[in-house]
């Protein structure tokens, strides 16, 4: 077991790039990867940091010369032999050979494209441009870097004893946790925590007490290298990046309007089972449902990420059932802002309705609120978003609106094709 706090102290990480693997990113970038690999590899694609949380001044906290080092070591960084054996070799969702040959040898040869990174007042802007396969292996790396470099910035003046404390406190405050979960009967939940965690050390050091803590009720990790190393599952399926862009590539509103079911035509044509999860809030989970073919029906669950939780399983039930569905034979997948309460209270509201299950993320791998001074290790809403695609922006509306993103006009466009009407605003925390 890594002692976090000594590492930390004696090596300020020196020792420890933030990205250590081309695989220490999430499952669900590699599967959209390979589809978008095979159905849309010469689409020109831009992804940017975005910070929601602009009371958090980046560029103040953390030092431009050190960023660069970490991104451009990650250009530096190859699918290693063991890597590249354990994605062609291992078996996922039941299916061996999930990475087809071709993806595969396109995989070991790749190098991250360069990025652009600028200051602009007390932020960064950072940004990926290039063929969509590649840009968007992007997405993960620089976040994890951004999030532990804000970490490590706090950190860096604090002795070899205050470290140890902290630690020990974080590590006592996930253990509560744990516990408290241990008694929730037919708990299943997985590790969702990659691209804000504290650093890639405590993720893996919570993905082991998961593993010790929770037995059989921890499904997995979505984070490759972790799942590889700690010989668990790799959990994930798909995300809004996929709709997004392909929403952006419509030439008309008739395009648009489909572009999200096309994206699981897509998808359906490469995967069965439990990696047939519908993401159905890019444009308003409403609508998407009222229009959905009756094929999608027919998929193994839905993942609820944003808007509230209760409203969108509800929802999902409904459509279930006027599809002629079974909902107690289907998956609902929470994974919004998740901690342990609101994973009580949403286990014992559907279960048994529905087969529940928690995709567990920054409150997992990045829960440090109340144990530093004003609270400067509290997590903080930074994502890496797709925001044009040949040339043309991209929207996403999210059932929330504080989530929302996209110039005001396409915004206007897009809700009045998919008739998103008012919506309430809900609280970002990451």
């Amino acid at each position: 077991m890594v002692d976090i706090a000594t590492r930390v102290h004696n090596h300020r990480w020196r020792i420890d790039p933030i990205v250590r693997s081309l695989i220490d990113t999430d499952f669900y970038k590699l599967l959209m990867c390979q589809s978008v690999f095979r159905n849309r590899p010469n689409t020109q694609v831009a992804f940017s940091l975005i910070n929601r949380t602009t009371r958090i001044p980046l560029a103040h906290l953390i030092d431009e010369g050190e960023l660069r080092e970490q991104l451009d070591h990650i250009r530096t960084l190859r699918l290693t032999r063991g890597e590249s054996t354990w994605l062609r070799g291992n078996t996922f969702y039941g299916k061996r050979q999930m990475f087809r040959s071709d993806f595969m040898e396109w995989f070991e040869a790749l190098q991250l494209p360069s990025y652009h990174l600028e200051r602009v007042v007390d932020q960064y802007e950072l940004t990926f441009e290039g063929s969509w396969p590649e840009v968007m292996l992007w997405e993960i790396p620089a976040l994890a870097v951004l999030m532990e470099l804000r970490g490590r910035a706090v950190l860096k003046d604090m002795g070899k004893f205050e470290l140890q404390v902290l630690y020990a406190r974080a590590m006592t405050k996930l253990w509560e946790k744990i516990e408290r979960m241990r008694a929730i009967e037919g708990l299943r939940i997985a590790d969702f925590g990659t691209r804000r965690r504290h650093s890639y050390l405590w993720q893996d050091w919570c993905v082991q007490a998961m593993i010790e803590g929770l037995g059989s009720k921890f499904a997995g990790t979505s984070n490759c290298h972790i799942a590889m190393k700690r010989d668990i599952e790799a959990i994930g399926t798909n995300a809004h990046e996929l709709p997004m862009v392909y929403a952006a590539l419509a030439r008309d509103d008739t395009e648009l309007a489909r572009a999200p079911y096309d994206v699981l035509a897509d998808w359906h044509e490469e995967h069965d089972g439990n990696l047939r999860i519908i993401l159905p809030d890019t444009y308003g989970t409403e609508g998407f449902l009222q229009n959905a073919p009756d094929w999608l029906a027919g998929w193994t669950g839905i993942r609820i990420d944003s808007g509230a939780p209760e409203a969108g399983a509800e929802a999902a039930i409904a459509w279930w059932k006027s599809r002629g569905e079974d909902p107690t034979q289907k998956l609902v997948i929470f994974s919004d802002g998740l901690d342990v309460d609101r994973i009580a209270e949403l286990h014992a509201k559907f279960s048994g309705r529905v087969r529940v299950s928690f995709g567990w993320g920054t409150l997992l791998t990045n829960d440090f609120r109340g144990l530093v001074e004003r609270d400067a290790l509290a997590p903080f809403s930074l994502v890496c978003k797709a925001i044009r695609a040949d040339g043309r922006p991209t929207v996403k509306l999210s059932d929330n609106p504080e989530k929302a993103m996209g110039p005001e006009d396409e915004i206007a466009r897009y809700k009045r094709v998919f008739g998103v009407g008012e919506q309430e605003r809900m609280e970002v925390m990451v």
